[in-house]
């Protein structure tokens, strides 16, 4: 019986059940049935959880607690607004502005790992200049199409350090491909050091910067971080 109980469960794909279904105690066969259930749907939706966290490409996240009172940002706005993802239930942009090593990255980060945690959103973190090299790679084989695809399921995306490399005008064009599709469909985090003024250094053309920032602030917030570097404050103390 034994031996029937585990090649159903494994045909019924219930890997916790037949792993582990001889190791429940209970007093009754409706407590013995629940907490097989309970057990096999937490060890799924563990399984779910960590796949997202692996598909995301997220960042470790720092050890050091975010500091709030550092960064500005729109008036009626809190953190739980950025933390509850109350932007992205309104397909609303996120611009973090600021120096380098000031916690852009960091609150990203903390942004998107809270939306897997804590509600199973799919996630994705590209550094700009990594999407547009691997754009610019699918694009040569012919397979960009599915990639694309892929980014439709994605509930919000994350584009880190916008404006530390120029981008080839091919590389440009496709990058403002991926913020069209994202335009009222999803939300976008993106990590910057330039004022809008100055993205056309990035792009390279002045009429597609502008398209690009008409995409992205049409719907979006501005959130300033304006506390010292922190990895400045890290060199100086090691010196």
């Amino acid at each position: 019986m034994e031996l029937l109980i585990q090649e159903y469960a494994k045909r019924l794909k219930l890997s916790w059940i037949r792993q582990n279904f001889d190791e429940i105690e209970a007093t009754s066969n409706q407590e013995y049935l629940l907490k097989l259930m309970e057990a096999e749907v937490r060890q799924r939706e563990e399984r779910r959880t960590n796949l997202l966290f692996t598909q995301s490409l997220l960042p470790p996240l720092p050890s050091v607690e975010f500091k709030w009172d550092d960064i500005e940002y729109t008036q009626g706005l809190n953190r739980e607004y950025f933390l509850n993802r109350e932007f992205m239930e309104n397909k609303e942009n996120l611009i973090f502005y600021g120096g380098v090593g000031t916690g852009k990255t960091f609150l990203s980060t903390k942004i998107g790992l809270n939306a897997i945690q804590e509600t199973g959103l799919n996630v994705r973190f590209y550094t700009i200049a990594g999407l547009v090299n691997k754009l610019m790679d699918l694009h040569e084989r012919g397979t960009l199409g599915k990639f694309y695809k892929q980014l439709e399921k994605v509930d919000l995306l994350i584009l880190d350090e916008l404006g530390y490399i120029p981008l080839h005008k091919s590389g440009a064009e496709l990058l403002f491909q991926v913020i069209s599709m994202c335009y009222e469909r999803k939300s976008l985090i993106i990590t910057t050091n330039l004022r809008f003024s100055e993205w056309n250094h990035v792009f390279g053309d002045p009429i597609l910067t502008e398209a690009v920032i008409d995409r992205l602030i049409h719907h979006s917030h501005l959130v300033v971080f304006k506390r010292p570097s922190n990895r400045m404050k890290e060199s100086l103390m090691n010196n």
